[in-house]
């Protein structure tokens, strides 16, 4: 038998490799973190289509009405968005829904479960939806098993990850609102932590924000959108991939339980009185409202959403303007873009400059991809404002959208938590409401307005001048990571 090189060059026979304890987890490792990279990203590479079934019952007239019985107004203050959630909460009498994807133990955090604690204790029933990805990371705080502990209290984590599942992962509960008596919500994007609520954090730490508060003025939901929000919060806290929160054995000690609990009723918070807040005269009357939403499975989603809210800006006569923290688009949503700048309106998009925006991931591809989205013909105009925005809304003619997710147009608009990327668009949960009536569609306008007052629009060649506004540049950390990771972030835009 020949020998082979080794032998050749030494004189002796090849050392067979020993499967040492070592080497064997290394080897269990590596096969591991390639299960979980599959796992984690294939499911969600392909991005499904809408179904003729959708496209089917889409009905613009269905939007615009007058029916209602809501009356709406705008949050845009963070402390303004704390101090309403607290108040609505101390004159709760039977019911409260709280629903957010980032739950942190802060500050404003414990105010609001401060007062949730003393709602139950008056006999309030409570039931908080919370993203499992979230509640995986911040869930096990004394302070939300202290309240979660209560017989009238449920706490419920959406998808909580699996690291033997991985593609349990990526699909995540995007939804924030808070409904009290069926009778009052505020929906929105803020998260529940100081960067969205109160005033705890100094403002360079803090984000601008859109919540709409909606008031029932009739004794049933029959022509309510908060009704409609109810249905769809029952739909996911039924699913399967929705599951209690504190069914695990508690790795706290009694003790630290307490401790919490005692901690939450010596906040101001848990002592507060309702003060006689006069709703409907805080609003201004909606003549129709509908709620908006995707599917709610775990995986890779027909993208509903989304698709509505094109089809209405492609039915736009006048104008449609979008406000987005983000904008990270699929192709198709890109031709949807090209498809309403084709019309001839004015056509606009507000977001984040890179300088100011907090979103290292969603900077970096919108840097790469910058004149891709100024080939659809849409404007451009950044913000240079104080601090990041986070808001979401929309005006498309009389139609006024509010969520994550926003537009105009001189009729409609929408307020909601869906952002203009392709994760809010293909993977997450995500909701808007859509508003016609001129009295809201005013007040988002003015909002819109106030806010690109701190713009730049954005060309080919850079920033075009405007008096009263410079560009903001960045330095470390963003200057040394921007270079790297507007590159490396690209093969992963799908999950951006």
């Amino acid at each position: 038998m020949a020998k082979n090189l080794y032998e050749t060059l030494t004189g002796a026979p090849k050392p067979r490799k020993r499967w040492t304890p070592l080497r064997i987890v290394r080897c269990f490792l590596l096969v591991y973190l390639l299960y979980f990279a599959v796992g984690a990203l294939l499911p969600f590479t392909l991005h499904p289509g809408v179904s003729a079934a959708v496209q089917g019952r889409f009905d613009p007239a269905a939007f615009r009405g007058s029916d209602s019985t809501d009356r709406a107004a705008l949050v845009l203050d963070n402390q303004d968005a704390l101090g309403l959630r607290l108040q609505m909460i101390a004159g709760a009498e039977e019911s409260i829904i709280l629903t957010s994807f980032d739950i942190r133990d802060c500050e404003s955090a414990r105010d609001i479960f401060a007062a949730l604690l003393a709602a139950s204790e008056r006999g309030v029933e409570v039931r908080i939806l919370w993203d499992g990805m979230s509640g995986m990371l911040h869930g096990r705080a004394p302070v939300f098993r202290a309240l979660g502990e209560r017989d009238n209290v449920e706490i419920r984590f959406y998808n909580e990850p699996n690291f033997l599942l991985p593609w349990t992962f990526n699909g995540r509960m995007h939804d924030k609102y808070l409904i009290v008596d069926g009778s009052l919500m505020v929906l929105g994007g803020r998260n529940t932590f100081d960067l969205f609520l109160g005033d705890y954090v100094p403002d360079s730490q803090k984000s601008h924000d859109n919540d709409v508060l909606v008031c029932n003025t009739a004794p049933t939901l029959e022509h309510s959108v908060i009704g409609q929000v109810e249905g769809y919060f029952e739909k996911v806290w039924d699913q399967p991939d929705t599951r209690p929160a504190l069914e695990r054995p508690p790795a706290l000690r009694a003790a630290a339980v307490a401790a919490a609990a005692g901690e939450l009723r010596a906040r101001p918070a848990y002592a507060l009185t309702p003060a006689g807040l006069d709703y409907e005269a805080m609003t201004v009357p909606v003549e129709k409202a509908t709620l908006l939403t995707n599917p709610t499975g775990i995986f890779a989603k027909e993208p509903t959403l989304w698709w509505h809210l094109q089809q209405l800006m492609e039915g736009a006569r006048d104008r449609v303007y979008l406000q987005t923290p983000y904008a990270v688009p699929s192709a198709a949503m890109y031709d949807g873009l090209a498809r309403v700048a084709e019309k001839g309106i004015p056509f606009e998009m507000q977001l984040n400059s890179v300088a100011v925006g907090d979103n290292l991931v969603a900077s970096s591809d919108y840097l790469t991809n910058r004149s891709r989205l100024l080939d659809t013909g849409v404007t451009v105009w950044e913000w240079f404002g104080d601090y990041s925005s986070h808001g979401k809304a929309a005006l498309i003619d009389d139609l006024a959208v509010v969520g994550s997710y926003n537009f105009i147009d001189d009729e409609l608009c929408a307020v909601g938590s869906y952002n203009f990327d392709l994760r809010s668009t293909y993977l997450d949960t995500e909701m808007m409401l859509v508003f016609y009536g001129d009295a809201f569609y005013d007040l988002l306008e003015a909002n819109l307005m106030e806010m690109e007052a701190q713009c730049l629009q954005v060309s080919e060649e850079g920033y075009l001048p405007r008096a009263g506004v410079e560009p903001k540049t960045y330095g470390p950390p963003k200057s040394i990571l921007y270079p790297v990771t507007r590159w490396l972030s690209q093969p992963f835009r799908f999950l951006i």
